[in-house]
């Protein structure tokens, strides 16, 4: 490891690592971290803030982040009291970051630490955010398809560009940190926030790499609740959707009727079509629970948002 960044100097780049599980592999991140940012030490003359935030996990990870504030003056922690989920977590650890730019990167040794650098010489060419992009994802086929349903439902309902990519190393500015920081909604969903905040969005190419130890906490029903925060919460493109939909089956529905009524006029001898009618009954019906399950996740999540539900409770702060 090299010379640890001094306390002092210019610009101060905060890094906010979400934590969960990692009681093995944080320490050679924050290593990473340090190293990386030594080496911009003498160029760039940038100060260094570490937040490690523990979203209480069940393995050792907080005793690793105590230890770690132990040895390290610019290393804070955070342990929530209960697991709130990484967005949570990173929302936690904003409400402390003092640094002109922020870093968000994983804690299992996935987002390469090292080449950092990218991300901030291309924020220095007048980007709000600079997300990295990973020409091949080193990850299951499950988080994989998860990645591809993700990007392609942001774009079609956050109106995410095309050509941007989308990923949970990133580095923005100060003035996206305090914008997303206004947001008081029990569910975050960064992706959304930053989109909604600017579209002055860069990518830049970075290797991807294995995790070091352990698999990703993400299950499908983590993922399924991360795209329904994020898609309940910044668009109201479901509900016209849901609308569109209950007009053409209207439509469909009053057709069928006037072509089933012209066909008995004309073949009377035609039985009555029980069988069909069931069916049409069925489905029609399945489409209307769809589209109120769908107006009550909304009421639901307005409801628990009048009704104050936090972001997130923090158990302890270490400095």
């Amino acid at each position: 490891m090299g010379a640890e960044p001094l306390n002092e100097g210019g610009r101060k780049v905060s890094f906010v690592i979400p934590c969960y599980r990692s009681e093995q592999t944080l320490g050679a991140v924050v290593d990473e971290i340090i190293d990386a940012m030594s080496a911009r030490r003498e160029t760039f003359k940038e100060t260094l803030e570490i937040i490690l935030i523990d979203d209480c996990s069940p393995d050792g990870t907080l005793s690793v982040i105590r230890e770690l504030v132990r040895r390290h003056p610019f290393i804070r922690g955070v342990g929530l009291a209960r697991n709130f989920g990484q967005h949570a977590a990173i929302m936690a650890g904003l409400a402390m970051a003092e640094g002109d730019v922020i870093v968000c990167l994983d804690d299992d040794g996935q987002s390469p630490a090292d080449e950092v650098s990218k991300l901030l010489d291309k924020l220095d060419e007048g980007y709000d955010i600079v997300f990295a992009d990973y020409p091949e994802k080193k990850e299951s086929p499950f988080r994989l398809w998860g990645s591809r349903v993700n990007d392609r439902m942001t774009v079609s309902l956050l109106n995410k560009p095309k050509d941007i990519a989308l990923n949970s190393f990133v580095a923005f500015n100060r003035m996206v940190a305090d914008e997303l920081l206004r947001y008081k909604g029990a569910f975050p969903y960064l992706a959304g926030l930053m989109l909604r905040t600017t579209r002055n969005v860069a990518n830049v190419t970075v290797r991807h790499r294995e995790r070091m130890s352990g698999k990703s906490g993400y299950t499908f029903g983590k993922l399924l609740g991360l795209w329904l925060n994020g898609f309940t919460a910044f668009s109201i493109k479901p509900l016209r959707w849901a609308a569109f939909i209950g007009t053409a089956f209207a439509f469909a529905g009053f057709a069928l009727q006037f072509y089933y009524m012209a066909r008995k006029l004309l073949l009377p001898q035609i039985p009555e079509g029980w069988t069909s009618i069931i069916a049409l009954m069925m489905f029609f019906n399945g489409v209307i629970l769809i589209v109120l399950g769908l107006i009550g996740e909304y009421v639901g999540r307005i409801y628990l948002s009048v009704s104050a539900t936090p972001q997130y409770v923090i158990r302890e702060v270490i400095t």
